[in-house]
């Protein structure tokens, strides 16, 4: 391939989620250009669009938006789009910090709306390679894409940065894969349109996502039973004292990545409360008042499995069979379900598998986990002048708030500082587009 037939860039963000729509923003709000390009798969801007359940809310502070931690007088905080929008006076009366998720959701699209032209929607990136300059050095990669899924129209775009921000991925329970009856949580309002008067729905899961879509089927299908299964005996809520939140303040995360490796795990194990697998409060309150209204009525209509574990899903043509087991037992029992959501979790993707051959250069620490700086760049072999980058999957170096809208807007801050940094004002391997 000539130099001259490549779009290069200081930057291409694959992704164009939260994550790297802040760092668009932060780019922009920098002093001197810089040539950036996002890739996004899907068609539009979207942020876990099969989980906008009506009603719900965020459960961080709209102060933790893309911008306000890093830089207060941005254009792009949460109250210029609540100008914007003409609701500013009508929020403030509100007397919240928690949006709802629609709103908030509203407000990411809003940010994503000025970006445009930076991003290429709808495109899949399938490799991603070295380029060697003098001596063999890795001077840039070349971000392979494919355009609306036809497999003939692959364009290429060379950066001396490249920032993988794809999100999570959803994960299901051992030996579970998705089909006509068994989703995801991520999929629900997606899938439930294909419901026709269910009887019975299965919702796995005891976190915050299991909570809200046990209530939202309760709500959606008023003669359907919805049945509750976890191990846990209960909800468990989440920790959101002021002192507990300390762990997603940026400044724990230098303290986390400076710790050594078995405080660090100690610290993930008390602050998980936090984060994994609790629900609010307000949310348990209301699950259990339903149970308690039905006893009274004597109905059952939101049944808890609680210290339970499905043990086997079978899908067939009209009906999943569900084999539930109660663990202190070791009861079992059988029950027909029209649907099984899976509210399990998600998992951070291996940055490497989309990196391909650029990257066979990363190094790896003695567990197997990616060796990652603390500004967030993949440490390389010797030989790489190119700089990666992962948002997202860095908890085991950064802490809990990796994945999280907590420290986005600074974790931002932080890459393009170093991205600015590392940009080559004499790069000559093409053409700035």
């Amino acid at each position: 391939m000539s130099a001259l037939d490549v779009q290069l860039h200081d930057l291409v963000g694959i992704g164009f989620g939260p994550s790297n729509l802040a760092l668009a923003i932060a780019l922009r709000e920098r002093a001197g250009p810089v040539a950036a390009m996002f890739v996004e798969r899907q068609p539009r801007f979207g942020w876990h669009r099969g989980m906008l359940i009506e009603g719900t809310t965020m459960q961080v502070s709209f102060l933790k938006d893309l911008v306000t931690m890093r830089n207060p007088a941005s254009e792009f905080s949460f109250l210029h789009y609540l100008k914007a929008r003409g609701r500013l006076i009508d929020f403030i009366n509100h007397k919240t910090m928690f949006p709802s998720r629609v709103e908030f959701h509203d407000y990411l699209e809003w940010a994503a709306s000025h970006f445009t032209d930076e991003v290429a929607y709808g495109c899949e990136v399938v490799a991603v390679r070295p380029v060697l300059g003098e001596e063999g050095v890795v001077v840039a990669g070349d971000v392979v894409m494919r355009q609306g899924g036809d497999p003939a129209r692959l364009v290429t775009r060379r950066a001396y940065n490249i920032v993988v921000a794809t999100g999570l991925q959803p994960r299901l329970p051992e030996g579970v894969t998705e089909g006509n009856r068994i989703w995801h949580s991520h999929n629900l309002l997606h899938r439930l349109p294909t419901l026709r008067e269910p009887r019975r729905i299965l919702v796995i899961g005891a976190g915050q996502s299991g909570a809200e879509v046990a209530d939202h089927l309760h709500r959606t299908f008023p003669q359907a039973q919805v049945c509750a299964v976890f191990a846990r005996y209960g909800y468990t809520p989440a920790d959101d004292s002021p002192f507990a939140n300390r762990i997603f303040d940026p400044a724990a995360v230098d303290h986390f990545y400076e710790a050594p490796e078995d405080i660090k795990r100690m610290l993930l194990e008390y602050h998980g409360s936090t984060n994994y697998s609790v629900v609010d409060l307000d949310v348990i309150d209301s699950l259990y008042r339903m149970v308690y209204q039905e006893k009274v009525l004597g109905v059952e209509r939101l049944r808890v499995m609680s210290a339970s574990r499905v043990v086997e899903l079978v899908e067939q043509r009209d009906q999943v069979r569900a084999v539930v087991e109660f663990l202190p037992t070791g009861e079992r029992t059988v029950l027909a379900a029209d649907a099984v959501v899976c509210a399990t979790g998600y998992r951070s993707g291996d940055p490497l598998a989309l990196l391909g051959e650029l990257g066979e250069y990363a190094v790896r620490r003695l567990d197997g986990t990616l060796q990652v700086g603390r500004d967030y760049r993949l440490t390389m072999r010797a030989g790489v002048r190119c700089g990666v980058y992962v948002q997202g999957a860095t908890e085991h170096t950064h802490g809990l708030s990796s994945t999280l809208l907590s420290n986005t807007a600074v974790r931002a801050g932080e890459i393009a500082h170093s991205v600015t940094r590392n940009v080559s004002p004499a790069l000559a391997l093409g053409r700035r587009s």
